[in-house]
């Protein structure tokens, strides 16, 4: 159960970051303060939302989280194997040409090397945060391949949720104060999350 409260705290612990120093940086806006409280963040990312997942591998094993809790694993387990296989195919895909992009077009990476200018190419052109989908999909595809009720609905209304709330109440104001007004009209034309493959008239 240790391997779980770990993941509890450090879904917490991210969600309780977001919320100070999105609050912070409403209250003294500055890019030098969206630069600085972007990188803690990224790694309150990583430690608390990733890191718990990664150690869950190893202990208890994915295909054991359910016994810990007391829930049945997924049904269907064909369907959710092959389910989870194709979107993990395209999640990857995501995080994939998403990282090209921050590299070739932004001069940046996806965490702590912070893109100097705006992204707005490739796939950037149909959403705001197609490598936060990519995440969102992939993570979900883990679920799905392993069989495991609790990860996936971990996933579904744990992860997702928290980091929503991160682009929203944090990271979006961030990039306001690094990029200001291109990023702004950049907002206005592309949609958040669900790519969308049409442009406006």
């Amino acid at each position: 159960m240790i391997a779980l409260y770990l993941g509890l705290f450090g879904l917490l612990a991210f969600v309780f970051g977001v919320g100070i120093l999105g609050w912070r940086l409403q209250r003294f806006p500055s890019k030098e303060n969206a630069e600085k409280y972007s990188r803690i963040m990224h790694f309150l990312f990583f430690a608390g939302l990733v890191t718990p997942g990664m150690l869950w591998l190893f202990y208890p094993g994915l295909t054991h989280l359910d016994e810990l809790v007391g829930l049945d694993p997924l049904p269907l387990k064909r369907f959710f194997l092959i389910t989870g296989v194709l979107v993990a195919l395209l999640g990857l895909y995501l995080l994939g040409i998403t990282n090209k992009s921050l590299r070739d077009v932004g001069s940046g990476a996806n965490a702590f090397r912070l893109t100097k200018r705006i992204v707005e190419k490739d796939i950037y052109q149909y959403s705001r945060n197609p490598m936060s989908l990519g995440y969102y999909l992939f993570s979900l595809s883990i679920g799905f391949i392993s069989g495991s009720t609790f990860l996936t609905l971990g996933v579904l209304f744990g992860l997702v949720p928290a980091h929503i709330f991160f682009l929203k109440y944090f990271e979006e104001l961030e990039l306001e104060l690094r990029f200001g007004e291109p990023y702004k009209e950049y907002k206005q034309k592309t949609p958040f999350l669900v790519p969308r493959f049409w442009q406006n008239s």
